[in-house]
């Protein structure tokens, strides 16, 4: 049964320019393991608005409630290229309080645009 979807999109030179004019940014809204390519190579801004992305449309999925915290959800890439998301505090007892056992989610980047679709599934 799918409890919630969430849709957003982020255009990149925007988020990029937001990363470079505001220090610290990237530590508030990313984990340390987002940051980062599997080689220690940092993320290029596609990738970083991508994931900002998939977090504003996790949070739309579970109803855009206030008090999640950006860091408790992480955006991972399995070895196969697909995305995948974990969840812990807030954002981990909201998705428990309805009733979430599972996500789905799909990240894109063209034209300048990044965008992410997330399913939280019951």
């Amino acid at each position: 049964m799918i409890v919630g979807v969430g849709i957003d999109v982020a255009e990149i030179d925007r988020f990029a320019a937001a990363l470079e004019r505001t220090p610290g940014l990237a530590h508030r809204l990313f984990v340390a393991g987002e940051l980062t390519l599997p080689s220690g190579e940092r993320r290029g801004a596609a990738s970083l608005a991508a994931r900002f992305a998939a977090k504003e449309a996790l949070a739309k999925s579970l109803g855009a409630p206030k008090g999640l915290r950006w860091t408790d959800a992480e955006v991972l890439t399995e070895e196969n290229g697909q995305p995948r998301l974990r969840v812990r505090g807030t954002v981990a007892a909201r998705a428990a309080e309805l009733g979430v056992r599972g996500w789905h989610v799909s990240l894109s980047h063209d034209a300048g645009v990044a965008s992410a679709v997330v399913i939280a599934e019951g």
